[in-house]
């Protein structure tokens, strides 16, 4: 059943306000996917989906129709809101008029490693910018990696931006966020899995490495790269030659680099 809020001053359009700060993301264990595409993708998820608000201009579009009768199917709040007050909800300049309200989804990483013989993670070790950490999230998950840490210091992964940088992404790779350096080198100790950071420094050409082992790749911050804590954890150190007169590669780059080198390998 679909229904109208046609008050701004509605209790669950100011928490759909709220969820655009970090703080009441976390408290309320919620977050915003926005844009036709990204609730296309969060409805196919096994996420669970809280509401689904649209404006009554896109309500005829055959593909929003069709959206909205899946999220309803599963349950979803299916509310018509105007204009005016979806203007109060999202962070997109040009919004196209369709956001959905999700749960956060808690991966277990012993989950996610069942049946997977060489395990290949990804490690943004304080990766502040959202569109970075979206962008390595959706190249993780098209690389195939079987899952993606995030220490402390991260941007946040359910940040609009980040949503908006991964295209859906985040729903197709299992993440484990806000830990610290020193949980990170004990989950991958647990299971045997090798620390491979990315540095200038006594490390090795990445075509070179090899990555058909159980691994772990850490990129680091946009300015300061990898922490010295996984750094001096690291079984190996990996670097991409910089031929021209640049001091580095943007660090969704690198990470396309590498790991695409490394499911050269794998296959």
């Amino acid at each position: 059943m679909k229904e109208i809020i046609i008050s701004s001053q509605n209790k669950f359009i100011k928490m759909a306000a709220s969820l655009k700060e970090k703080k009441y993301r976390d408290e309320l264990n919620l977050f915003v996917v926005e844009g036709l595409r990204l609730v296309e993708e969060a409805a196919k998820s096994d996420w669970q989906l809280e509401a689904c608000f649209y404006i009554t201009e896109v309500k005829e579009d055959k593909r929003i129709q069709e959206v909205l009768l899946l999220l309803q199917s599963k349950g979803c709040r299916i509310i018509e809101v105007s204009v005016t007050i979806y203007g109060k909800m999202t962070e997109v300049k040009q919004p196209q008029g369709i956001m959905a309200i999700m749960k956060k989804y808690k991966y277990k990483l012993a989950d996610s490693l069942v049946g997977v013989e060489r395990p290949f993670f990804v490690v943004l070790d304080e990766v502040q910018d959202p569109g970075n950490v979206g962008t390595v999230i959706r190249t993780a998950a098209a690389a195939g990696c079987t899952g993606i840490f995030l220490t402390k210091g991260c941007a946040d992964v359910f940040a609009a931006k980040v949503v908006r940088a991964s295209m859906g992404s985040l729903f197709h790779v299992p993440i484990f966020e806000n830990l610290t350096q020193e949980e990170v080198v004990d989950c991958l100790g647990k299971y045997e899995i090798s620390i491979l950071a990315t540095s200038l420094e006594s490390s090795t050409i990445y075509f070179q490495m090899d990555f058909n082992k159980p691994v772990a790749v850490v990129f680091g911050n946009e300015g300061t790269g990898v922490s010295r804590q996984l750094l001096e954890k690291s079984k190996e150190r990996v670097h991409i030659p910089l031929l021209g007169d640049v001091e580095s590669l943007n660090v969704a780059s690198a990470a396309a680099v590498i790991l695409y080198e490394a499911v050269r390998q794998r296959q």
